[in-house]
């Protein structure tokens, strides 16, 4: 393991010193790129003089009772090595999830889109009651979320919602979440006491930087309306709406929940190029045969991935047959545990593919 930490330590090393290059500074993708890798590698490296002060605290109490001269010392030496040989392993598993290969999109911001399924207007309240569960959970992780655009149930919820999350390793987090969420309930809609089951589809797409996606604006039509949802005279009878028409692949974007026209064209254009992405991503990932479907799909739209039922208080995701009798906290945006779960699930597999290299 110690060879594998030393390869890193030279990239480590090899970046410390790149960032600080005035090419490199003038370079914006590149000098950013280097930047996260340098983060990272960041966290390994006190990882690793954590695992080589440990060693040499093992190798010398081992030394100290091979001697046996000092009763009082070997006594001592034999605490230490026990403690050592305890905490050993669990340093060697961290250090073995570290080394697993990151998705490069990890660190990226993100684009939700939630949209009512089945149900009627009990999707779209379910859709409002998700979007409420991101946004609580989002606030607790000290991310900003921004919504870009909004169509409403006409019962309360959502028909449809967009909107970027931007903070740290936010698409690494929320990627599981794609998917179809399910809900169990006696609708607020139903005179007759009956448990209904409706669904809503949840979209989680990388946030696209500009130099990751080439939009050629002669290809886009933009389309300027008046603003349709609630915001005051000055919203819905200005312009200020933005509509992108996609020439090439038929996509449309829309945006209008600032007051700015400029503002919903920046937005707009944010998602339009993070949608732009996840094609390129899924034509390389179906290019790419090596790429095995992973046991937790963080991308299957169509796969229904978790159920909230709420008459048994229960939520359980279908992926890693996790069950918690606590819907409550959960639609308060309590979901860390089940993406814990998820990601250590996906960890796991990937040690497994990678094999015994350690």
């Amino acid at each position: 393991m110690l060879d594998k930490l030393q390869l890193i330590k030279q990239r480590f090393d090899e970046i410390n010193d790149l960032i600080i290059q005035p090419e490199v500074i003038s370079d914006q993708k590149r000098y950013i790129q280097l930047n996260k890798e340098y983060k990272d590698l960041r966290i390994l490296m006190d990882k690793r003089e954590a695992y080589i002060s440990l060693t040499n605290t093992m190798k010398e109490a081992e030394e100290i009772i091979a001697d046996g001269s000092d009763a009082e010392m070997v006594e001592m030496a034999k605490m230490e090595l026990e403690n050592a040989e305890e905490s050993l392993p669990k340093l060697e598993e961290e250090i073995k999830f570290l080394l697993i290969p990151k998705d490069p999109e990890d660190a990226k911001d993100a684009v939700m889109e939630i949209r009512a399924g089945t149900g009627g207007d009990e999707a779209s309240i379910f859709a409002g009651d998700l979007y409420r569960m991101y946004t609580k959970y989002c606030e607790g992780k000290g991310w900003n979320v921004s919504v870009v655009d909004y169509n409403e149930g006409t019962s309360g919820g959502y028909k449809e919602i967009i909107f970027e999350i931007s903070g740290e390793d936010v698409y690494g987090t929320l990627k599981y979440e794609a998917g179809v969420h399910r809900v169990q309930r006696v609708p607020q809609t139903e005179t007759q006491g009956r448990v209904h089951t409706s669904a809503a589809t949840v979209i989680v797409l990388p946030e696209a930087e500009e130099f990751d996606v080439e939009l050629d604006m002669n290809e886009v039509r933009i389309e300027r309306t008046t603003s349709t949802g609630p915001g005051g005279q000055s919203v819905n009878t200005t312009y200020s709406a933005i509509k992108l028409h996609h020439e090439p692949t038929g996509m449309i974007v829309s945006c209008q929940d600032q007051k700015s026209s400029h503002k919903n064209l920046e937005k707009a254009l944010k998602v339009l190029r993070s949608r732009l992405y996840e094609l390129e991503l899924a034509k390389k990932m179906e290019a790419d045969s090596e790429i095995r479907k992973s046991q937790v799909s963080s991308g299957d739209r169509s796969a229904k991935i978790r159920t909230y039922n709420y008459p048994q208080g229960r939520v359980t995701d279908h992926r890693i047959n996790l069950t918690l009798y606590d819907l409550g906290n959960i639609m308060d945006g309590d979901i860390e545990k089940i993406i814990e779960e998820l990601k250590l699930v996906r960890n796991t597999e990937k040690l497994k593919e990678a094999g015994e290299t350690f």
